[in-house]
């Protein structure tokens, strides 16, 4: 998320596929007097954040429960995009499409940042993350949410993904300047960068 910078001025922020609102205690720090929105198409991920979004938005944060794939969002209206751990459950075609969406929301030179777990390539790092993945984090889900049927599926999407790097071409086909980085040994990875000015 650091890639973003930061800026005192009022711009227009949005958290794409939002969840619990991990990205949010950044987006606020960093740019402190922004008007503030989160896209997320679950209503119920949406009524479990909000009481987070109090706490550090007071009522600066507009959630939006919509789809990503299909939205009302206004073209050219946001300066900063992030999004945190959502590429990973989407096709190639889907992708295209957030790309697209991405394109189309930001004004020119406006940022972007994805970070997205990832398959690390070290076959020792590979066998303990995949098992960490795969095995403790449903269990942990089960302990702490009661629920670890979402977080099983968490290794096969993650496994399947690979990297951001396979979403870079993407990316750059919808006229967006892209960058890749990679975390902890590549068991995460980002995609960040801009809009062409066009």
């Amino acid at each position: 998320m650091d890639k973003l910078g930061n800026s005192k001025e009022k711009l227009n922020v949005i958290d794409l596929l939002s969840g619990l609102g991990e990205n949010w205690t950044f987006l606020k720090r960093n740019f402190p007097n922004s008007n503030f929105y989160a896209l997320d198409f679950s209503e119920n991920m949406i009524n479990l954040s909000k009481q987070k979004a109090d706490k550090i938005f007071g009522k600066n944060l507009n959630l939006i429960c919509d789809n990503l794939l299909d939205n009302k969002l206004e073209s050219n209206s946001f300066d900063i995009v992030s999004c945190a751990y959502g590429l990973k459950t989407f096709n190639e075609e889907q992708l295209n499409i957030i790309a697209k969406e991405v394109h189309r929301i930001l004004k020119p030179n406006g940022k972007f940042s994805f970070v997205e777990v990832s398959k690390p390539k070290n076959k020792v790092l590979l066998y303990f993350y995949s098992f960490y993945l795969g095995k403790i984090i449903p269990i942990l889900g089960k302990i702490f949410l009661g629920n670890p049927e979402d977080y099983k599926m968490l290794w096969i999407y993650t496994s399947k993904f690979q990297s951001s790097e396979n979403v870079k071409d993407i990316f750059e086909k919808h006229g967006l300047e892209v960058n890749i980085d990679k975390y902890f040994g590549g068991c995460a990875s980002g995609l960040n960068g801009k809009k062409i000015n066009k």
